[in-house]
């Protein structure tokens, strides 16, 4: 195998990502738009609902999208990562595939702070669909995550698990 700089390997993670934009944006055209969203926001700071989980790599992204912010947002932002795994026990769980949170990384009247920079894949797929029809197949999420694991094995040299987003980009592990 073929080992990667995480600097190189970022890179090749922005395209993965744009790859996978691409073959959304035709179910997208299925779902209602986020810009006229009466209640912008409410998917991604809905606790009951969120459970995005990244790797390694793409935490290191994230990471380095947020450095790009103004200090004041950015501290703000690194408060409400800190907040996220407290008040949801976030460092405790043992399944975090069943925990769920509210995204630190969404400012209201921003939006998603990381959008158009470092954006997890799942947060990509989700839309507001009105039919279980309209939704892109599982299988291309999947096929783009497994993507993501394997430049992971390049950069680190074993495999990354995926960890809870507001865990990941603090830096703090998960107990399993």
């Amino acid at each position: 195998m073929k080992f990667l700089s995480e600097k190189k390997a970022i890179g090749e993670l922005e395209q993965i990502r744009a790859e996978f934009r691409s073959m959304i944006a035709d179910f997208e055209q299925r779902a209602a738009s986020c810009e006229t969203c009466t209640t912008p926001g409410a998917c991604c700071l809905d606790a009951h609902f969120v459970n995005v989980r990244v790797s390694r790599l793409e935490a290191k992204a994230i990471r380095n999208a947020l450095s790009e912010l103004p200090n004041e947002l950015r501290e703000k932002v690194e408060r409400r990562i800190a907040d996220t795994i407290s008040i949801y026990k976030l460092d405790e769980v043992l399944d975090s595939s069943t925990a769920t949170y509210a995204c630190p990384l969404f400012e209201k009247g921003v939006g998603c702070l990381v959008h158009s920079t470092a954006k997890p894949l799942p947060c990509i797929a989700h839309a507001c669909y009105s039919s279980p029809a309209d939704l892109p197949p599982d299988e291309m999420l999947d096929v783009a995550e497994m993507k993501v694991e394997r430049l992971n094995e390049r950069v680190y040299a074993s495999p990354q698990p995926l960890t809870l987003l507001p865990v990941a980009i603090s830096g703090r592990s998960t107990k399993r």
